[in-house]
């Protein structure tokens, strides 16, 4: 009887002390995070709020996601409304310019679609990747700087500089090094984007939206 009583304390105790801990985990921190591998976020739900925030940070990837995701905190932390001082916008930093080369004219629309967003930095990579097609074939795999060129590489520093000053740079063997407003220049650019696997983004001559 009296092993049978000290079992039962037991049980009580331990069932005591899990209770505590759950409740003061979720006092601590009302939030919890969810992997989500096909979407390639983490989410944190916070639950203090009636309707719950969902905030979206970029999971580690070197594929196309984790390609454009890196890009994008680069450029504004991954802020859809983001507009800088010199007047670029959205999560990918696009100048009106460019936008209204693939055939977006109405900026406010674009600050406020993200699918859109999401689309414009494809459709651009596309005709990117068409431009610069004979150059990624002559100049993947090369060293130019100290830097591997990459094809990953070679689109991001279109993306910063246009494609017209990335063909300088690689046919320049790199003398040629073009700065955006902010002093970010090619190799930079070449160097911190390199290795990742773009095999999904299709050239695309004259893409557009």
């Amino acid at each position: 009887m009296e092993k049978r009583m000290m079992f039962i304390a037991y049980i009580a105790i331990i069932l005591v002390v899990f209770t505590q801990n759950y409740t003061l985990f979720y006092k601590a921190d009302k939030k919890v995070r969810y992997n989500l591998p096909k979407a390639n976020t983490i989410v944190t739900v916070s639950k203090s709020v009636e309707p719950f925030k969902v905030y979206f940070t970029p999971s580690v990837d070197n594929h196309y996601i984790g390609f454009k995701e890196a890009i994008a905190f680069k450029e504004s932390r991954g802020n859809y409304k983001k507009v800088n001082s010199l007047g670029y916008l959205g999560k990918y930093q696009f100048g009106e310019s460019t936008l209204n080369r693939i055939r977006i004219y109405d900026t406010e629309n674009f600050l406020n679609d993200p699918k859109l967003q999401e689309d414009a930095f494809y459709t651009l990579c596309s005709l990117n990747k068409w431009i610069l097609i004979r150059d990624i074939k002559r100049s993947v795999g090369k060293k130019i700087n100290g830097v591997v060129i990459t094809e990953s590489g070679i689109l991001a520093a279109a993306h910063l500089a246009g494609a017209g000053n990335v063909k300088k740079y690689l046919r320049s063997n790199g003398e040629f090094n073009a700065y955006d407003a902010y002093g970010t220049n090619v190799h930079q650019y070449m160097k911190k984007f390199a290795g990742y696997d773009t095999s999904f983004i299709k050239p695309v001559k004259n893409a557009r939206i």
